[in-house]
């Protein structure tokens, strides 16, 4: 198997579009010789614990609500051609995601990292919920098939924090600047949301090599 390495966060628009590609390149090519492991990487390192109102945080970052418009509106075309309907007018609350972070880090030692990835970015840009808050988080992890009563207790006290923290910093200082960003064999980087063919087209190269190796 060739490891494909996504750094990301779950409130990342062009995460959620990137990885809509790539799973359908996936679908379409099941013997695919990629073995997939999500890592953390937060837009907004230093967002308050509780998050912040998303109105006004838009506005503050794009300076104005015309801004935050014109900055969106190439998400809502893209989404659009991935087959995604983002209803980003229900999301009340940028979140601070380091504990999404952690959970995705504790699904993956259950090997459940990307349904629980899928599940955050349904979550926040499809329902609209705050996922940074912890009843929520263990309603994603119990619908992934997580311990709901183990992730609630670790969710309560501060296990692997630093970890993911540390995790993130290592990104950037190896230049990782934004997400998604996947990393190939631990060696070939591609930035942002990829379209399904130049995976389907990295795929095939990949399985070749590896027929003309064996």
């Amino acid at each position: 198997m060739i490891k494909l390495d996504i750094l990301s966060d779950p409130i990342c628009p062009w995460c959620y579009i990137g990885w809509t590609n790539l799973a359908r390149a996936l679908e379409a090519r099941p013997e695919h010789p990629l073995a997939i492991e999500w890592h953390p990487f937060q837009l907004n390192p230093d967002m308050p614990p509780g998050g912040i109102d998303r109105r006004a945080y838009l506005e503050a970052k794009f300076g104005g609500q015309e801004g935050a418009v014109r900055a969106y509106l190439p998400v809502a075309q893209h989404a659009e051609a991935a087959g995604l309907t983002l209803h980003l007018d229900r999301i009340p609350r940028t979140p601070n995601t380091l504990d999404a972070h952690r959970l995705i880090h504790w699904a993956g030692i259950e090997g459940r990292q990307t349904p629980v990835a899928l599940a955050l970015f349904k979550a926040y840009f499809v329902d609209g919920q705050d996922i940074g808050d912890p009843a929520t988080l263990a309603d994603i992890a119990a619908g992934a098939g997580l311990d709901r009563a183990m992730i609630e207790t670790l969710l309560a006290g501060d296990a692997d924090a630093a970890d993911i923290a540390a995790r993130d910093a290592h990104a950037r200082r190896r230049g990782v600047t934004g997400v998604p960003t996947f990393v190939l064999a631990n060696q070939h980087v591609l930035s942002g949301a990829q379209p399904t063919q130049l995976w389907l087209d990295v795929i095939d190269e990949i399985a070749g090599q590896l027929a003309d190796q064996s």
